[in-house]
């Protein structure tokens, strides 16, 4: 079992949201959260059950209501002086956590079943978290306040979550009263030389770590005795390291047991005996701790390094456990993570040259940033060990590059396709080969032409079919030359999206629309063009920039000349991915900045001709020349807005795209969708998960579309629409017509009367 006195991300007060509460059970992934009142009082219990069957029977927004309303009033808990035994029986029946209380029913502290995880402050450390990263700073600072905070800075800028330092009180920790050193060994006599120069006062460390803390890093800290220890825990730290030296240091332990807070213990310089000796030590004291594996020679030498023993380790501990490195590099602490690593501490310095041990084996900052966008790089690598499902690039390399079942033959409606009916070709865009004896014996609901694809529809009857549908707003479809008029036949649009091809530029528009139409215009502007140049008004390279916009005006021009066979009565748009993807790593914020000013710079050299051209939102992660790439602009719903009121032009809120930005980068959907739907002149609609997962048929990815549309109709009530989901238009529009469907009921349901 765990006893915490980090209560923190296992409680809420009773005046916070139910929303609230339910961001913490998914945070401690405990299925519960305690309730407390304002003196920290226990007065309920909330959990997952308790909320279904809350949501079920008053079926009221969480954000706004209070926990109180949805909890349990009659929580179960345990006194503050139970005995340990008395704590596992309870645990040994009952799951989620255990509030431990003082006379006056104030949450001191919370048990729950051990489980390998633990938390340092709000910050979970498991198999399904990133790695935390602890940038060593130690005596790094040699005693100077001002090196160490720029340390910290740098510790920021590279990508650490924590900054972790080290504390002596000298008169408690050697044998000799001020760490004097006459009749030592040899390097002893150094060692205490060098820690006595380089140690900095309780106050100051303190400081440091206050400091740390201040500008977004975990502070903390290794208490090297049991007076460090206190002064750190008065302080308010949210756990502890301990050296390796210490892990024999049994009174050190227990001391630091007593605080309930969570203990990260390396184990350098021990035996494997020694290792278990200390195991059974902190899960007797019911301590949350995480182990470091670690080699204590400076530099360790590779072959000592041993990085399989992670796993013995884990055994051992049955705990979290980590890496804390002193050997040369940063490709070692990446291994350890691919091996289950999921603690990285690692030194860093700003000159390896300086006088001790530690600056030798410390990572300068350019090389600890390197080694922090190595391991994230490694993290998104890792992936899962469920079955096998196609990434995001894939699906598009497989439309364009494997094969599919097509007619061999003209075939008609009612006829059973035979085995010599069927050939194999590319593109992908159909029934893969392997499903030839599913299509085999079939009997056609259409007629197929030589050469068409056969699609899952032709194996199974689909549930959503084309008809007139009731939006009261504008919507359409998007269309390309050669398939408008069978699409646009099937329903009701006011306005058809034409999406270009760089080769559909020099064609004849007249030639597909040869006579005007009851629609409204919208053209999408091509990504790609002749000679792999993507559009890009915000490149570093001034010729792609000047290419960029005379392909861009070669669309406007083409819009508004197709704008004279569309009889709609709205001004024709252009909508248009405006650039700033980058092929190696992302661009920090002045980069984005400059690239922001780029292309509003290029616009001025753009004629509009009368078309309102709308900057698309864009993803984190765009699929470019069948591969990825960064997104650095229009990704960020801030960075759009402000770029649409600077440069006055509305945005094509492309709903995917913003929900994959938010998920990359940890920001709310719902504030995202306040920002933009006000500067928005047009929107796709689609869903999307994870970071890269885009083109998602409508409630089959991450969007609330409940919530989303009652934002639209509140905020945006004759806002455009159309449904783009990838591949919508094969098998006869059938994505179009199921998402249109959805969207038909999400509109009504939230409609606003």
């Amino acid at each position: 079992m765990i006893i915490t006195k980090d209560t923190l991300p296992y409680t809420v007060r009773d005046d916070e949201s139910v929303a609230r509460a339910l961001e913490k059970i998914d945070s401690n992934r405990r299925g519960s959260v305690l309730v407390s009142d304002s003196e920290n009082r226990l007065v309920g219990v909330l959990t997952d059950g308790d909320f279904r069957r809350w949501i079920v029977k008053e079926g009221v927004d969480p954000q706004i209501v209070a926990v109180s309303k949805a909890m349990n009033s009659s929580p179960r808990s345990l006194s503050l002086s139970a005995s340990p035994a008395e704590i596992r029986n309870y645990l040994a029946r009952n799951q989620g956590i255990l509030p431990l209380l003082d006379n006056m029913d104030h949450i001191v502290s919370c048990a729950f079943s051990r489980e390998e995880e633990f938390f340092i402050g709000s910050r979970r450390i498991s198999a399904d978290d990133p790695t935390f990263i602890i940038a060593e700073i130690g005596l790094n600072h040699n005693g100077d306040i001002s090196l160490g905070k720029q340390l910290v800075e740098a510790a920021l800028i590279a990508g650490a979550d924590c900054a972790k330092f080290q504390l002596r009180d000298m008169d408690s920790l050697y044998r000799s009263s001020e760490g004097r050193t006459y009749g030592e060994d040899l390097g002893v006599e150094y060692t205490l030389d060098l820690i006595r120069e380089s140690s900095l006062q309780v106050s100051e460390v303190l400081e440091l770590m206050d400091y740390a803390q201040a500008i977004g890093l975990t502070p903390l800290c290794t208490p090297w005795d049991q007076v460090s220890a206190q002064a750190l825990f008065d302080f308010g730290f949210p756990g502890f390291k301990v050296a390796s030296a210490d892990l024999t240091n049994e009174p050190l332990l227990e001391f630091l047991c007593e605080f309930g807070l969570p203990i990260i213990v390396s184990t350098g310089m021990s035996t494997e005996a020694e290792i278990h000796q200390t195991v059974a030590l902190l899960h007797g004291s019911a301590a949350s701790y995480a182990l470091l594996h670690c080699n204590s020679a400076y530099p360790a030498a590779y072959k000592d390094l041993n990085l399989n023993y992670l796993k013995r380790l884990a055994e051992i501990g049955q705990c979290p456990v980590g890496y804390s490195g002193h050997e040369r590099g940063t490709s070692i602490p990446v291994a350890a993570v691919a091996m289950g690593a999921r603690i990285v501490e690692k030194h860093i310095t700003l000159d390896k040259s300086m006088r001790g041990n530690d600056h030798v084996v410390s990572l300068l900052p350019r090389e600890f940033e390197q080694m922090v966008r190595d391991i994230r790089n490694t993290e998104d690598a890792m992936g899962t060990d469920k079955p096998r499902r196609l990434s995001q690039g894939e699906q598009l390399n497989r439309l364009s590059l494997s094969k599919s079942l097509v007619a061999a033959q003209d075939l008609h409606e009612g006829v059973e396709v035979r085995i010599t009916d069927i050939a194999v070709k590319s593109p992908g865009r159909g029934i893969q080969p392997n499903r030839m004896r599913d299509l085999v014996g079939k009997v056609l609901r259409r007629s197929i032409e030589q050469g068409d694809f056969f699609f899952e529809s032709d194996l199974t009857p689909p549930t959503d079919v084309p008809k007139d549908f009731s939006f009261t707003r504008p919507w359409g479809l998007p269309v390309r030359f050669h398939d408008w008029q069978f699409l646009a036949e099937k329903s009701n649009p006011d306005f058809l999206e034409f999406h270009l091809s760089y080769r559909d530029l020099d064609l004849d528009f007249e030639n597909f629309i040869p006579k005007k139409l009851d629609y409204s215009l919208v053209v999408h502007s091509p990504d790609l063009f002749h000679n792999d140049l993507i559009l890009d008004l915000a490149s570093q390279k001034e010729d792609i920039r000047r290419a960029s916009a005379r392909e861009l005006q070669r669309v406007i021009d083409l819009t508004s000349a197709m704008a004279k066979r569309f009889n709609g009565g709205v001004q024709p748009k252009v909508v248009v991915s405006l650039g700033g993807s980058s092929l190696d790593s992302p661009w920090p914020t002045e980069e984005r900045n400059k690239g922001y000013e780029r292309v509003i710079s290029e616009l001025k050299n753009v004629e509009p001709k009368g078309v309102e051209l709308l900057a698309q939102t864009l993803p984190p992660y765009p699929w470019y020349m069948g591969g990825q790439r960064y997104c650095n602009l229009f990704v960020d719903p801030a960075e759009t807005v402000i770029f649409s009121e600077t440069a006055a032009i509305r945005i094509c809120f492309d709903v995917a795209h913003t929900k994959l930005a938010c998920n990359s980068l940890k920001k709310s959907f719902e504030d995202a969708t306040h920002l933009l739907l006000p500067v928005s002149g047009h929107t796709h609609l689609v869903d999307a998960a994870g970071v890269d997962g885009e083109g998602l048929q409508i409630d089959e990815g991450d969007i609330n579309w409940q919530l989303f549309t009652e934002k639209m109709n509140e905020l945006t009530p004759t806002l455009s629409f159309i449904p783009e989901i990838w591949q919508g238009h094969i098998e006869g529009g059938l994505g179009f017509w199921t998402a249109l469907t959805r969207l038909e009921s999400h509109f009504k349901k939230t409609e606003i009367k």
